[in-house]
C-alpha cells in the first residue's frame, strides 16, 4: 500500500488555526506586559527627585516620559516540502550454454529473476514568526494630566 495518502492526511491536519490563535494570544500578553512596564517606569520617574538649585523636581516635571511600545505587525510563515517515490523493478535474465569436448554434449541453462519494490518519503519543514515593535509617544491623556498636575502652583 502506498504511503502517499498517509502523508497527505498528515499535511491536511496541520494545526495552522491553532498556531495563529497562539500567536494572537502571545502578542496580546506581550503588549500588556509592555504597557505595565511603561506604567511602572512612569511611577518610578514620578518618584525620582532631582535637586536643581533650591528646588526639587521629579523626572516627569522635567519633561521626561516613559517609552511606550506597540506591536504593529506579526507574521507566521510555514514552509513544507516533501517528496515521495514508489518504484517497482522486475527483471529476468536467462542464458543457455552448450559445450562439447570430444564426447557427449553438455547443456546448461540459467534463469535469474529479481523483484524489488522501493518506497521513499522525505519531508522538510521550516517555520518562522516575526513581530515588529515600534516606540510610540506617551498617550495624549497621560501627557495632558501630567501638565495639569504640575502647572498648578504648589502652596
Amino acid at each position: 500500500m502506498s504511503a502517499v495518502p498517509k502523508v497527505t492526511r498528515a499535511l491536511l491536519n496541520a494545526p495552522l488555526p491553532s498556531i495563529i490563535e497562539r500567536l494572537g494570544i502571545s502578542i496580546a500578553q506581550a503588549q500588556a506586559a509592555l504597557d505595565q512596564n511603561s506604567i511602572a517606569l512612569a511611577q518610578e520617574m514620578a518618584a525620582t527627585e532631582v535637586d536643581i538649585g533650591d528646588k526639587s523636581y521629579n523626572l516627569l516635571t522635567l519633561g521626561f516620559q516613559p517609552s511606550f511600545y506597540a506591536f504593529t505587525e506579526a507574521t507566521v510563515e510555514a514552509k513544507l516540502s516533501f517528496s515521495m517515490m514508489e518504484s517497482t523493478e522486475f527483471g529476468v535474465n536467462a542464458g543457455v550454454k552448450a559445450g562439447a569436448f570430444g564426447g557427449p554434449v553438455m547443456f546448461a541453462a540459467s534463469v535469474e529473476a529479481s523483484y524489488a519494490r522501493k518506497f521513499s518519503v522525505s519531508a522538510n519543514g521550516m517555520s518562522s514568526i516575526a513581530a515588529r515593535l515600534v516606540s510610540l509617544p506617551a498617550p495624549d491623556v497621560f501627557t495632558q494630566l501630567l501638565k495639569q498636575q504640575y502647572e498648578t502652583p504648589v502652596t
